[in-house]
């Protein structure tokens, strides 16, 4: 170990190579529920792309696996280093190199959390669209991950708003993909490849983002239904309007109530709504115009009141900033009471009543329990489960999973797989798309050292 600490400290320095117990235990995990922490052997933080190619080649030379960290706040292990490997910190690349508000991109470097992202845009007039729901997580991380959050209905998730990487392969190149262009056709879109492999192709040292005009005006509606069913049948007539809500979100009763208690979220809703309604629709509107902006909510109001709605509540100012930023701590919510497990399976919009309908007799039937909320426009669905026995859990998120890829969905669609749900992903995905995925893993990464325990290890 002395000599291979040594050869890393010579690249990055003394102080910012640590080793055995000397590094903290934040860095031996993410905020996966399943992943036990697991403690690595090395802890590098680097300062530039050049120090990241030279840690990668002498990783690849001693055989000691590499782990990428930004802010450590995925959700599905993919942060969890290996016992004998090391974590690559980007804690001290975290620089916002340029606004160009011309081209209407950011460049980053990708310890640059998204809070920091958000306030220098800002300055310009413009914002970064993604929003996974935690803002001190960083944008390499998202990278990661493809994170993508409540806004994605309208702005997509990371890889629709990252146009170019600075990225090093593990046999230490670094290369360049993309750029401040808004298309290319031009051989292998490399940038999409890396967006979303979780730290096991290349690591992004450089990030272009997409930046949008932020609009002045916003509001947000709250609407509770009996039944989820009359939520899902309301999502996608919303979206045929036109009205192009940037936030359109479903929160089970429980979780909503969970929520506002922990939140000290009030609501206005009445005892006799909150103790019969099933589920709340959540509709976030905006517009660079006032006027405009309620005569669209006017527009909404009206049509969920004749779809079924019990009532139509609408929040602005303080009172939305508040709703959203409690659905956004929905994962916390669930941690705190006692959740085994947190998923967001991923199927078509109009999948989505039968999906959450089946998913709820499977849990019942094994005296469990599959609550929560989801981005009801694009489909995605974040469960928390209570399963306490680990071998009934298993199969039942099994299930869950073959569920969701059987209505044309698929087991993450934003978290990502990590250590804590490949071992599914092994069993159900089809072995010729796997066959095809080790290749590209095996050509990017011919020593095996990236994240070597993420997307392809065998479930426990």
């Amino acid at each position: 170990m002395g000599d291979v600490a040594a050869r890393f400290a010579e690249i990055v320095g003394d102080t910012n190579l640590l080793a055995g117990e000397a590094i903290p235990e934040d860095y031996a995990h993410d905020e996966a529920l399943t992943a036990a922490p697991q403690q690595p052997a090395y802890l590098a933080k680097p300062g530039s792309a050049e120090e990241v190619a030279e840690l990668l080649k002498a990783a690849a030379e001693f055989g000691v696996p590499v782990t990428a960290r930004g802010s450590g706040t995925g959700l599905s292990g993919a942060a969890r280093p290996s016992a004998d490997g090391m974590v690559i910190s980007f804690e001290r690349m975290n620089a916002i190199l340029e606004i160009d508000a011309e081209n209407h991109v950011a460049v980053v470097q990708p310890g640059v959390t998204l809070s920091e992202l958000d306030e220098k845009a800002a300055k310009a007039g413009l914002g970064y669209t993604v929003y996974p729901g935690e803002l001190s997580a960083s944008v390499g991380g998202n990278v990661g991950t493809n994170a993508g959050g409540m806004r994605a209905v309208k702005y997509g998730v990371t890889r629709h708003n990252v146009v170019g990487l600075q990225a090093v392969l593990p046999t230490g190149e670094i290369i360049r993909t993309g750029g401040k262009t808004s298309k290319v056709s031009t051989g292998y879109d490399l940038t999409q490849l890396i967006i979303g492999s979780e730290g096991t192709l290349a690591i992004a040292t450089e990030v272009i983002v997409k930046l949008y005009p932020r609009l002045p005006h916003g509001a947000t509606v709250l609407a509770p239904f009996e039944t989820f069913d009359e939520v899902m049948t309301v999502v996608p007539k919303i979206i045929s309007t036109g009205l192009a809500p940037h936030i359109l979100e479903y929160i089970d009763n429980l979780t909503l109530a969970a929520i506002s208690y922990n939140e000290k979220l009030s609501l206005g809703v009445p005892d006799s709504i909150r103790d019969t309604a099933q589920a709340y629709l959540v509709v976030a509107l905006e517009n660079r115009d006032n006027d405009r902006l309620h005569a669209d909510i006017e527009e909404l109001g009206g049509m969920l009141g004749e779809l079924g709605a019990m009532d139509v509540y609408v929040l602005e100012g303080n009172s939305a900033r508040k709703l959203i930023e409690a659905r956004e701590k929905a994962f916390w919510t669930a941690k705190s009471v006692g959740a085994d497990d947190v998923i967001d399976v991923v199927v078509p919009r109009s999948a989505m009543p039968e999906f959450l309908r089946k998913t709820r007799e499977m849990a019942l039937s094994r005296e469990s329990g599959a609550l929560g909320c989801g981005h009801a426009g694009d489909g995605n669905v974040h469960l928390a489960i209570f399963c306490k026995d680990p071998n009934k859990r298993k199969q039942l998120l099994t299930d869950i999973f073959a569920l969701g890829m059987e209505l044309g969905g698929a087991i993450s669609g934003e978290h990502g797989l990590g250590t804590t749900k490949s071992g599914y992903f092994l069993e159900l995905e089809d072995p010729a798309k796997i066959a095809l995925m080790r290749r590209i893993k095996e050509s990017f990464d011919p020593a095996g050292i990236l994240n070597p325990g993420v997307l392809f290890r065998e479930r426990a």
